[in-house]
């Protein structure tokens, strides 16, 4: 049962990562960094349920996970947002300095 969940983790991780690398658009790169935080998330709560002593301990670290992930989403998207007012584009490879 636990090698059930630990391979839907680690499919979700690998598709985070591959859309976190090869994505060109900074958004796509966002979603795919909370693809691979819910991956953890799924393995925090499958080592609490099954793991050699059960607890919830698990699950307080993904409801922590949770929130922080929450928090990157929204200022990531401000930062985005700010990005595309001020360059017209949100493409990771065309954003090559700090100051326009």
């Amino acid at each position: 049962m636990l090698g059930s969940y630990l391979t839907i983790a680690a499919i979700l991780f690998c598709i985070g990562l591959y859309g976190a690398l090869a994505k060109r658009n900074a958004i796509i790169v966002l979603l795919s960094i909370e693809l691979m935080l819910n991956a953890v998330n799924l393995n925090l709560v499958a080592f609490s349920k099954y793991g050699v002593v059960p607890s919830l301990s698990g699950q307080m670290f993904a409801l922590f996970t949770i929130a922080v992930a929450a928090a990157e989403a929204a200022v990531g998207v401000a930062v985005l947002v700010a990005l595309f007012r001020a360059r017209g584009t949100i493409k990771t490879d065309e954003i090559d300095e700090l100051r326009g």
